[in-house]
């Protein structure tokens, strides 16, 4: 009796393919990391790290744009990713999009992170292998039906 009623629990959740669920679990670590570079900004904006040098009120005025704006994108990001809604890997692009054009386009303002822009290169290139993965998974199985 147990076994029929956790059945018919399951019969309305459609069943994730392996790249499906690949998907989801990629997005849910980069979402933990996005939190976790949130919670780096926050501390730093408010004193907690480095001893309170990188506090808001100490710091000039491009990287106080800058952190503030990362503070709260990030965890924004993670959120939706967490979640695997469509806005999610957007917020994500616009604040990776935004530390990479710090760190490469302006290095003397706010110094050089080479290994912090091949990681979100890299994040980029493996959602998009996802996504062309997913495409053509859906695609294989609308030719099937």
């Amino acid at each position: 009796m147990s076994d029929q009623m956790s059945d018919m629990g399951n019969q309305g959740a459609p069943r994730l393919s392996t790249t499906e669920l690949a998907f989801e679990i990629f997005h849910r670590v980069i979402a933990i990391f996005c939190l976790i570079a949130g919670v780096r900004y926050w501390s730093l904006l408010i004193g907690i790290s480095e001893q309170g040098a990188w506090r808001f009120d100490l710091l000039p005025v491009h990287w106080k744009i800058a952190a503030s704006s990362l503070a709260v994108l990030w965890p924004v990001a993670g959120i939706g990713l967490w979640m695997v809604v469509s806005w999610g890997p957007v917020v994500w692009l616009v604040a990776a999009v935004t530390e990479t054009l710090m760190h490469t386009a302006f290095p003397e303002l706010y110094g050089e992170r080479w290994m912090l822009t091949l990681a979100h290169g890299l994040v980029a290139l493996l959602y998009g292998a996802f996504r062309l993965a997913l495409y053509f998974s859906r695609r294989s199985e609308d030719q099937t039906e």
